[in-house]
């Protein structure tokens, strides 16, 4: 649903907030920041693209001669097969599923208000 700015998935024992740009479609989202907040207020966030959307991103960098064209790294970064804000969303579920969300995910610590 959206909140603000903001879209969010309400799970059991916790939520997905992302932050898309208020045109795009949510079917088609293939880099996104986002962040998971359980229950408990504890919090970790990310950016996650595509496979196709990391391709486009390192093509347009290695057009622009910039070396990063070669390669790719993102400190906080999730790469995601599908594109939108369902596809995302399950694999964030079996992130918190199998307690990978904490080695994934950058912890940003609890939120003020859990």
């Amino acid at each position: 649903m959206w909140d603000g700015p903001f879209y969010r998935v309400r799970r059991d024992g916790y939520e997905i907030c992302f932050v898309p740009d208020p045109e795009e479609d949510l079917d088609e989202l293939c880099n996104v920041d986002m962040w998971v907040t359980r229950d408990d207020g504890e919090r970790w966030c990310g950016t996650v693209f595509t496979l196709d959307e990391v391709r486009r991103v390192m093509d347009r960098q290695r057009d622009a001669g910039d070396p990063e064209g070669d390669y790719w790294w993102v400190w906080d970064g999730l790469i995601v097969r599908e594109p939108g804000v369902r596809a995302i969303s399950q694999v964030i579920d079996r992130l918190v599923a199998t307690g990978d969300l904490a080695t994934v995910l950058r912890p940003i610590g609890p939120s003020d208000s859990p």
